[in-house]
């Protein structure tokens, strides 16, 4: 994997609560998304709900047609970026073999819906929907790929997520790893599929 995730390292602390700061945060991290998860391919980027789906809260529907394996999409929902990552079978396989590393490896905390309280932490083992936040202070992780030449990660890095701000990581289905400032895993949001390559965020409803 190549980084890709963009690094968002505010002087202080962003609230996802404060208007001002959680626009900040979104931009920026916009603005550094160039690259793709896993392999050479484009990051796409996406912020075109509507206004009134903002303003509400309500769901945005996104389509994953156009990122291919190893890819992610960045969508903002509710005013938070939402990262859509497909999955390559190494980053599948990356996610087992470190439970004992891991915070909460069963996912028992409630930071996902019960359809995405497994391994993968998701719906479609290969599609991952998280809220691009740090769940320590607010700052936005970046992609930390398996290999990376990067002092912070250990050896035995399985790839996942790094957020430089204060050192947290987190494996490929956003789970935390022991010992870091994050007390809980990367937030999945409610969602669903409406199609084979569309999604929608913020509505679980059958």
């Amino acid at each position: 994997m190549n980084p890709a995730l963009p690094i968002t390292c505010p002087a202080v602390a962003a609230d996802p609560d404060d208007p001002r700061k959680r626009r900040w945060l979104i931009a920026t991290g916009v603005a550094g998304g160039t690259a793709a998860l896993g392999t050479a391919v484009p990051f796409v980027s996406s912020f075109a709900p509507s206004e009134r789906a903002k303003a509400a809260g309500g769901p945005v529907e996104v389509d994953i047609s156009d990122v291919p394996p190893g890819g992610a999409k960045t969508v903002e929902w509710r005013g938070k970026p939402v990262w859509v990552v497909r999955r390559t079978p190494q980053m599948l396989a990356a996610l087992e073999g470190h439970d004992s590393d891991l915070v909460d490896p069963r996912s028992t905390q409630q930071q996902q819906p019960a359809y995405a309280k497994n391994t993968a932490r998701a719906i479609k083992p290969e599609v991952f929907v998280a809220v691009g936040i740090c769940t320590h202070l607010g700052c936005s992780p970046s992609d930390a790929p398996r290999g990376a030449n990067n002092p912070s990660l250990p050896a035995d890095w399985p790839g996942g997520f790094f957020c430089p701000c204060h050192g947290s990581t987190f494996d490929g289905a956003g789970r935390v790893f022991k010992n870091k400032p994050a007390p809980t895993n990367l937030e999945v949001p409610p969602h669903r599929y409406a199609g084979d390559t569309r999604i929608l965020i913020g509505d679980d409803a059958a």
